[in-house]
């Protein structure tokens, strides 16, 4: 299964090391989509900025 993780809040107010786990999914700009292998070291980067990102489930 993978993730569908999409940016919707500008990180620019954030905490450093929020600002530091959106550029380390990949994400740079607000809009912007990455696909992810789901697994615990990815899911614990999204719970860390949940309240950033929008998060779908892809299954393949």
């Amino acid at each position: 299964m993978k993730l569908k993780v999409t940016l919707i809040k500008s990180p620019i107010a954030s905490l450093p090391k929020h600002i530091d786990t959106v550029k380390a999914l990949g994400l740079h700009k607000v809009g912007q989509t990455v696909v992810k292998e789901d697994n615990p070291a990815v899911r614990g980067q999204i719970f860390a900025v949940k309240h950033m990102v929008k998060v779908e489930e892809i299954n393949e």
